[in-house]
């Protein structure tokens, strides 16, 4: 599938959602951070539905600072569309993402450019140094950031650090919901990215209002478990409902041959034993799972070649050198 291509150096795309205070501190800094690069840059703040006076500051600062602009959303999607949305209105090369309440620091975004150009494709924010509070929101996050690197393999030591930078080609698709920001390095890791994470600033938040909580637990394990599927069967859904499902028929016949053998060879009744009823569901249950598996492996089939969506991505394509 073809997309436009990028006419900018730099793209800052940042979700914002009641951060009225935070609004003009953050613009002037990532403005400060961005104008000794050399480089042509936008700074797209996108609206997430706030209820506060964020809207009319962004129509002033659009007004002010040519290289703003802003993406007003309909309603408060969340911070997966917001930043969605940020990927998709993006014009540059490079795309960096970050949050709006002050706690990233703008002036890391030169060391994430850097880190770049030694030949990764995503560089992730690692807040070393948190400052936020150990019990709810410090001790959850270190026993997340190790349950999705042990189930996805991606090795990061803070998924939760909105502070990243991407190359175009990796995050331009990206269609994102329920979650799903967080866990944007196993996304692309499926295209084969490179991606490595350096330390940077963090700050406490100083205005506004924590938009986080240890709420968002039970969501975020659901997005893991839908990652883990992803990253092993994503294009081949009947492996994963077929496995499971030719163990549980197999396991339901094999009792069901037992009992027929206990009923036949010994002369025993069967008829009230709950193993009866026992093998009986689990061959169903079987059936049932190869079935889905069967409309799962239809459904990637249709999606991929009505959509034009290839089932790969080429990272160079060499061609055959004439020598004269």
């Amino acid at each position: 599938m073809t997309t436009a291509q990028p006419s900018l150096d730099l793209s800052i795309i940042v979700p914002v959602y009641n951060e009225e205070l935070n609004l003009p501190t953050l613009v002037e800094r990532i403005y400060t951070a961005t104008r000794p690069l050399g480089k042509s840059v936008e700074i797209i703040l996108i609206d997430d539905g706030s209820s506060d006076d964020s809207v009319r500051i962004l129509h002033e600062l659009c007004a002010e600072v040519p290289e703003l602009t802003a993406v007003i959303l309909s309603r408060n999607y969340g911070q997966s569309a917001a930043m969605s949305a940020g990927f998709h209105h993006a014009q540059g090369h490079i795309i960096i993402s970050m949050d709006g309440d002050l706690q990233n620091d703008p002036a890391d975004i030169p060391l994430l450019l850097a880190k770049l150009d030694e030949g990764y494709d995503v560089v992730c924010g690692w807040r070393k140094d948190r400052q936020d509070g150990y019990a709810n929101r410090v001790l959850p996050s270190k026993i997340a950031n190790w349950l999705i690197g042990k189930m996805t393999n991606v090795r990061l030591h803070d998924y939760g650090c909105s502070l990243k930078a991407y190359r175009y080609e990796f995050v331009k698709h990206l269609t994102l919901y329920g979650e799903l920001h967080r866990f944007i390095p196993v996304l692309v890791s499926l295209d084969g990215a490179k991606i490595t994470e350096i330390p940077v600033n963090h700050s406490p938040r100083l205005l506004g209002e924590s938009k986080y909580g240890i709420g968002r637990t039970p969501r975020v394990i659901l997005d893991l478990i839908l990652m883990f599927y992803f990253q092993r069967f994503a294009t081949r859904p009947l492996h994963f409902f077929g496995k499971s499902g030719l163990l549980l028929g197999l396991a339901g016949g094999g009792i069901e041959l037992y009992l027929a053998f206990v009923k036949l060879g010994l002369g025993q009744d069967i008829g009230d034993r709950p193993l009866l009823i026992l093998g009986f569901m689990l061959m169903v249950s079987g059936m049932l799972l190869i079935a889905i598996g069967i409309l799962a492996e239809l459904i990637v089939r249709v999606y991929h070649e009505s959509s034009d969506t290839d089932t790969y991505r080429v990272r160079e394509h060499i061609t055959p050198q004439i020598i004269k």
